[in-house]
């Protein structure tokens, strides 16, 4: 399924994206050590009996190294699935050599699909996204895999989306079919927003 962009919103992810390909590998891997900290020592993080995550990709903040802690914590984690239609299914992760490369240069894991609706059994949602504003409302990569995902998810889930923090505060252009976030976790800590 191909969604319509809004001009408002190309803009800025054209704009996001671009300072996004000129971070150093340095300050990545700084964010992606500091959110996973921050992420470890949130409350709803501890007490989670299963979270759902994503494998991040070159740009984006790492979660390699969160997903290594949420294994070591004991955690389930369950990772998205890309279906042709754009829909994400889900699977369980069970660590870094059950990757597998798979289209537009995700990593997906291999094991047994747990349908569209396991987001929903997940006690914390982690999502990818290029911007989020005070209210909430993320701007992602324009597929729309991470609203439809996030409509499963029984309201009062945490759902937090993880960013650099000069990509935290952007006015994010607001659609019908966007779903909005609880919380962002970037460099400098994790936040509640107005969701």
């Amino acid at each position: 399924m191909t969604r319509r962009q809004s001009p408002a919103k190309t803009a800025v992810r054209d704009r996001l994206l671009m300072t996004r390909r000129r971070r150093s590998a340095v300050e990545t891997n700084a964010a992606a050590r500091a959110i996973a900290g921050h992420l470890m020592d949130l409350p709803d993080v501890r007490r989670a009996a299963t979270l759902a995550a994503y494998v991040s990709t070159a740009d984006e903040p790492g979660t390699g190294l969160l997903l290594d802690h949420l294994r070591a914590a004991g955690k389930r984690v369950i990772l998205p699935v890309l279906l042709p239609d754009a829909d994400l299914d889900w699977a369980v992760y069970r660590g870094p050599e059950d990757l597998l490369a798979a289209r537009f240069g995700l990593l997906e894991p291999v094991g047994e699909r747990l349908g569209l609706g396991a987001v929903a059994t997940a006690d914390v949602v982690l999502v990818p996204g290029l911007a989020v504003d005070a209210r909430g409302n993320r701007l992602g990569r324009g597929g729309g895999s991470y609203d439809r995902a996030l409509g499963r998810v029984p309201v009062g889930t945490v759902t937090c989306v993880l960013l650099y923090d000069d990509e935290v505060g952007v006015e994010v252009p607001v659609e019908p079919h966007d779903r909005a976030v609880t919380h962002v976790a970037s460099p400098s800590g994790v936040v509640r927003l107005r969701a």
